[in-house]
């Protein structure tokens, strides 16, 4: 079925844009799924680092479920139901946010920094194994550059 309205002409891809947003999407798939292989020696899901990791780079190991939330490009819900889970293992605990009565903070236990510990150099050996050598300094660089350009808000 078309979603395209009557009149509307869908701007189909090129050859060359084709099998440009092809490869992205399977470099994309290959590196996530080798990094998430190599973590899961270490009980954990890419979700699970990515909680724990950007967690430890705020003051205290505490962020609010929101801002987390908007990190993850989650929604509040989904995030709530992984906290949960992660809460079930200790790896973080919910506190009252006290700037907002509905919200919640979640907080990087002992456990969790520890976990985070021991899983980092699994995690950063994997990230250079599957992303980092496999290009050359200026193909990274052009890499950043061309992620920075599609993130960026339009």
């Amino acid at each position: 079925m078309s979603t395209n309205r009557k009149g509307d002409e869908a701007r189909w891809l090129t050859a060359e844009e084709e099998h440009a947003w092809r490869a992205f999407r399977r470099m994309v798939i290959a590196v996530q799924t080798r990094t998430v292989q190599d973590l899961a020696a270490h009980g954990l899901s890419e979700p699970d680092y990515e909680v724990l990791s950007t967690l430890s780079e705020r003051p205290g190991g505490t962020s609010t479920l929101h801002e987390q939330a908007a990190k993850m490009g989650w929604s509040r819900s989904r995030l709530s139901r992984h906290a949960t889970r992660m809460e079930a293992r200790d790896l973080i605990r919910r506190a009252p946010d006290p700037a907002d009565g509905r919200g919640c903070l979640l907080v990087l236990t002992e456990t969790g920094w520890d976990t985070l510990r021991q899983a980092a150099p699994t995690h950063l050996d994997s990230v250079r194994r599957h992303f980092v050598d496999r290009l050359e300094p200026e193909e990274l660089a052009a890499l950043g550059r061309i992620a920075e350009k599609i993130t960026d808000e339009q």
